[in-house]
């Protein structure tokens, strides 16, 4: 696990709700279950200010890191995504296609097809990308880098499964679906059925982490167009009673964290 992706996820996970702040000791005192140094912390710290996901702040406990903005709604929209807090909708039969204003900065397009395809969006040709449903983080995502996007929806006068196939390739998916759902049953096993709650923040987390990693393969896509017998529910169903009954003890310790004054 990379820290700066560990540190998305705690802050998503557990800081987003207390105030989306923490001292860089508990930062570091965090990640070290999960077998992460605190140089790699400090490193990607940096790296996420630059990026312009956390900022510096001065508190108590000594020098820390909030969320800004932007990155406050990013882990918001991502949380109602791993969570599903919001009911699927029926999909209408229309696509949402965006067609980008072209850049030959080659880092800027790797930036942007990153951000597109956590948005469940797939690239069709060099500049025109297809996602089941619109998502409002669209526009946000291009202006960032400057770039210009026209949105619009509309049915694909062809094979709808034919189009699923090709730019999501449902029956890898649904691969990497069972293998999550074997790895996440060994993971809760191996800690046993009452783990403590440095034991149960480390096994969450790594849930987490994993389960994360299908924002940017499973758009949530129409179930009218995915293959019969789909693990994809299975292994959410599995996440969600899990994620749940581990959460009391990995928040009592992330509070735990935040409230040691030691370094």
């Amino acid at each position: 696990m990379q820290a700066r992706s560990a540190l998305f996820d705690l802050y998503g996970d557990h800081l987003r709700t207390r105030g989306g702040r923490a001292p860089v000791a508990a930062l570091v005192r965090l990640l070290a279950c999960l077998d992460i140094a605190a140089p790699a912390v400090r490193t990607a710290i940096s790296r996420m200010v630059r990026q312009g996901w956390l900022e510096p702040i001065n508190g108590d406990a000594g020098r820390g890191y909030r969320l800004t903005e932007r990155a406050s709604r990013r882990l918001d929209e991502a949380a109602a995504r791993i969570y599903r807090l919001r009911p699927p909708e029926a999909w209408d039969g229309r696509w949402s296609i965006a067609l980008l204003e072209h850049t030959p900065n080659r880092t800027v397009r790797e930036r942007v097809q990153r951000g597109l395809e956590y948005l469940g969006y797939r690239q069709a040709h060099p500049d025109g990308w297809i996602a089941p449903r619109p998502a409002p983080e669209l526009e946000s995502v291009t202006a960032t880098e400057g770039i210009r996007v026209t949105h619009f929806v509309g049915e694909l006068d062809g094979d709808d499964e034919a189009l699923v196939e090709r730019l999501w390739q449902p029956r890898a998916l649904a691969s990497a679906y069972a293998r999550w759902l074997d790895d996440a049953q060994r993971l809760v096993s191996a800690a046993g059925s009452d783990p403590d709650q440095r034991t149960s923040f480390a096994v969450r987390s790594t849930l987490v982490h994993e389960w994360r990693k299908f924002l940017f393969s499973d758009p949530g896509l129409p179930k009218e167009l995915l293959p019969p017998d789909w693990p994809g529910q299975a292994a959410a169903e599995y996440f969600d009673v899990e994620s749940a009954r581990l959460l009391p003890a990995a928040s009592a310790y992330v509070d735990h964290c935040l409230q040691r004054r030691d370094p």
